[in-house]
């Protein structure tokens, strides 16, 4: 009967949280990982649907619809010198891929948890790579925002450039706010149930369905300090011109906000990492 000794035996550990730089040179040697698992999330998000990838079109079409005749129609309310459905549109593809991104994020964990009880790899691997199939979506809804602009004849201007700012800005929002959900989540699982009520209570916060200068001049500094609405108006400021503007004191809640969103989420995250394995 062989026995098996100290030699036989391959430790696998988490390194201390002092030893930082090896886990950053740990993410980056499982990078191969990040690739995979974003891959098999793309291949699976619309696997055995009728629609298929037509959902990344057929929600933010039929979200823009009913926002414009709630909003636009009924309340009346001001769309600057776009046409409402275009304001719209154009503020739903931030919000869809935050929404997207958190959604995705905040329960990947637990639904990679064989994989965590099993091997050791940087856990933060696993909510990142999440992210990705919002990404995915975001780029397909925006062929329908084009052809949306082409259709009620709003042109593009130089403002287009700025726009992987913002898009980087929401990806980092979503990465940081989903770094505390999917740590969160771990150990309690109501949060399951409350992340669609967030999302839900946030889209009337962040003016998505309508426009910022339909807040009240009063309330308009507590508005801003939504990092989400400093975004938003960036985005219809990049892809509508025109006389869109941008609120100074909105754009610098987003950056502060959104800095220090990921960088809680990241030290929480890394605070609570070992012990995943044991609760999840």
């Amino acid at each position: 009967m062989a026995v098996a000794t100290d030699r036989d035996v391959l430790y696998i550990e988490i390194a201390p949280t002092g030893h930082r730089g090896q886990y950053w040179r740990d993410l980056w040697h499982y990078r191969e990982l990040f690739y995979f698992l974003a891959w098999r999330d793309i291949l699976v998000r619309y696997k055995q649907t009728v629609a298929g990838v037509a959902w990344a079109w057929i929600r933010p079409a039929a979200t823009m619809v009913v926002a414009t005749t709630i909003f636009g129609h009924v309340a009346r309310l001001p769309s600057g010198d776009a046409p409402y459905p275009i304001m719209v549109f154009a503020g739903l593809l931030p919000w869809h891929l935050f929404a997207n991104a958190l959604s995705d994020s905040g329960g990947s964990l637990i639904g990679n948890a064989n994989l965590i009880a099993k091997v050791y790899f940087p856990r933060l691997v696993i909510p990142a790579s999440s992210i990705i199939v919002g990404l995915v979506d975001f780029l397909i809804a925006g062929v329908l925002f084009l052809a949306v602009t082409l259709w009620y004849g709003v042109a593009l201007t130089w403002r287009i450039v700025m726009l992987p700012w913002f898009v980087l800005l929401v990806l980092a929002a979503a990465l940081g706010a989903g770094l505390w959900l999917s740590a969160v989540t771990v150990r309690y699982r109501d949060f399951r149930f409350v992340v669609p009520f967030l999302v839900q209570f946030g889209f009337f916060l962040t003016p998505v369905a309508y426009n910022s200068s339909a807040v009240p001049l009063d309330w308009r500094l507590w508005h801003a300090a939504n990092p989400l609405v400093g975004i938003v108006d960036g985005f219809r400021w990049a892809l509508l011109g025109g006389a869109q503007s941008l609120y100074f004191p909105s754009q610098v809640s987003a950056v502060v906000g959104v800095a220090a969103m990921l960088l809680s989420g990241i030290l929480y995250f890394r605070r609570t990492e070992r012990s995943f394995a044991d609760v999840i």
